[in-house]
């Protein structure tokens, strides 16, 4: 047991001593600083402008930001659809795979672009090496590259700042940050025993009979996995995501790939602090994701270690580990960790079924889907947690009667209207109504678990969708025969579709609706002419203040949803514990 707890708290601090190392890399990056990076990357930058018609010293308001994104993740995306639904003639297709169902297509499609990869496919027996690594994989950096822009202008207009030019941090997010970062990380994966091949699956005999073979898939995964991690998609090369030994092979490979996605979420914190010259500030607030990060990462694995009661007591011994649906090779504490930081960074890439954990477990990684802070998603979980203190600030300034100020800016109707409309309204609307639906008509359900764990399965994927996760209790029937099934004259699902119809739509909404409402936010704060600290000015870079936002955050994100937490994973928990009975 305390090995799996010094595990845990290793890797946590080993996330805390890169936050300021990398965070303040960040900054020197979007500060127009200069880095050791410059005399290489700098000519690419300008080719790159230069050839899409950009200037980089062309500022932008919200809306023109905002436009920007739709304009290119659309061309993005009708790229992508050209690439799969014609994979059948591309190159690097060792296994002669046909193009999968059209709603297969536009669920992946919509996935990627919105940086979830909700996957309703399985990987190895859907998309070729091609499609892959030319298409999904060229997505991982783009819609990663889009959700740090979109918290570097964020964090620009928080500070006063003009809020930039899109195309301009599109790039340097790729280049400076994001395409090096993944090149060490790929020689390390490479090195710790990851594939990176473009041969196709190998064929050998089986254990019980020597004349029988089985195809093992493989493929150009290491590269794949990192920006995967690093870029907070989540999608797995193969079917079976960070559990499979190709995608996570040892203890070094699953360490790496932790880290890997709390590395800049949490650095884009101490990125704000150089901006706003307040680092005092952004350490108190990096301390609220942190602080529930642990929280949560305690209840898990108290929970997991502890094991199902029920099983207990039919095996006559007070604690068993719950191993059931996890990897052996990681254990209780690291699926634990791995579970509650890919749900709450909006990674979404698992080391063991979600689905397996118990009921206090999905109430955590439930909880991090609807609170999306802890780190949030790639750029856009930092501006939501600034949404929550300007909410924070507005309240409390109600409280005590002061005037709601935020860096020396007034916060006013506006930004107040924005900021609820973005933690009160989007998300879940996105996430309860689809529920509500599918519950109704049984037909589009596809359950395989009636019962307040049903009820969580339904709500977790649209909260996935919604949240831009894209990890999933699975159990549904949200998947369509693969191409090789459909060959063999499978026909494709009624239900699977309603599944990747309705999801779509909550990706689109929980990705393009909140990042309009933050840039303009952003746009509005930074407009706003700073006003002179006074007595009645609302100090925010305290601990009182910092407690106070926290209270926010649980009271206005997570009693938002308490009603179907209540009804799902508490309902079971309570459920357990009166069968062991």
């Amino acid at each position: 047991m305390l090995q799996g707890w010094l595990q845990i708290g290793l890797t946590l601090l080993l996330v805390v001593l890169i936050t300021p190392v990398l965070g303040r890399y960040i900054a020197r990056v979007f500060l127009a600083q200069k880095t050791r990076l410059d005399p290489l990357l700098a000519p690419v930058d300008r080719l790159l402008l230069r050839l899409i018609g950009v200037r980089s010293q062309d500022g932008m308001t919200g809306w023109q930001y905002a436009r920007a994104i739709f304009y290119s993740n659309f061309a993005m995306a009708l790229l992508l659809a050209i690439l799969l639904f014609n994979q059948s003639w591309l190159p690097f297709n060792p296994t002669r795979l046909t193009s999968p169902t059209w709603d297969t297509n536009l669920h992946t499609i919509i996935s990627f672009i919105t940086n979830t990869n909700q996957q309703h496919y399985s990987g190895e027996v859907t998309y070729s090496y091609f499609s892959q690594f030319a298409g999904l994989g060229y997505m991982m950096f783009v819609s990663a590259a889009t959700g740090i822009a979109v918290g570097i202008a964020f964090i620009r207009g928080l500070t006063g700042r003009p809020l930039g030019n899109f195309y301009h941090d599109l790039i340097l997010a790729i280049t400076r940050i994001l395409l090096p970062l993944s090149i060490l990380g790929a020689i390390a994966l490479i090195a710790a025993g990851i594939p990176e091949t473009l041969a196709g699956p190998v064929l050998v005999p089986t254990l019980e009979d020597p004349a029988v073979q089985q195809a093992i898939a493989r493929g150009p995964v290491a590269h794949f996995e990192i920006i995967k991690e690093l870029g907070e998609n989540g999608g797995g090369f193969f079917a079976i995501n960070s559990a499979h030994p190709f995608e996570n092979p040892n203890g070094f490979t699953n360490l790496l790939e932790t880290v890997a996605i709390l590395a800049i979420p949490s650095a884009l914190i101490y990125t704000y602090g150089i901006f706003a010259n307040n680092l005092k500030q952004a350490w108190l607030v990096y301390c609220i994701p942190f602080a529930l990060l642990v929280g949560f990462v305690v209840v898990s694995a108290i929970a997991e270690y502890n094991g199902n009661p029920i099983v207990n007591t039919a095996l006559g011994v007070n604690q068993a580990v719950n191993l059931e649906g996890k990897e052996v090779r990681f254990g209780w504490a690291q699926s634990a960790l791995f579970a509650v930081v890919t749900t709450g960074s909006m990674c979404g890439a698992v080391t063991g079924m979600v689905d397996s954990m118990m009921p206090l477990s999905g109430l955590v990684t439930l909880s991090n889907l609807f609170l999306q802070i802890v780190f949030g998603g790639q750029g856009t979980g930092t501006a939501y947690l600034f949404a929550y203190l300007i909410l924070a600030v507005f309240v409390t300034g109600l409280m005590v009667g002061r005037t709601p100020e935020f860096l020396g800016r007034k916060i006013e109707k506006q930004e107040v209207v924005l900021a609820s409309f973005l933690i009160l309204l989007v998300h879940p609307i996105a996430i309860l109504l689809p529920s509500a639906i599918a519950l109704v008509f049984p037909d589009f359900q596809g359950i395989s678990n009636p019962g307040f764990h049903g009820l969580s399965q339904v709500i977790y994927e649209y909260a996935s969708a919604a949240a831009n996760n894209g990890s999933g209790l699975e159990g549904l029937a949200d998947s369509q025969p693969s191409p090789i099934a459909l060959a063999t004259g499978a026909i494709p699902s009624p239900t699977a579709l309603w599944w990747n119809l309705s999801t779509s739509l909550s990706l689109l909404a929980g990705r393009y609706i909140p990042i309009t409402a933050l840039l303009l936010l952003a746009d509005s704060l930074s407009r706003k002419q700073p006003v002179p600290a006074t007595a009645g000015t609302l100090h925010t870079n305290t601990t009182l203040f910092t407690g106070i936002t926290a209270g926010v955050i649980v009271i206005l994100g997570a009693l938002t949803f308490f009603p179907v937490l209540a009804l799902g994973p508490i309902a079971e928990a309570f459920q357990l514990t009166q069968g062991m009975r």
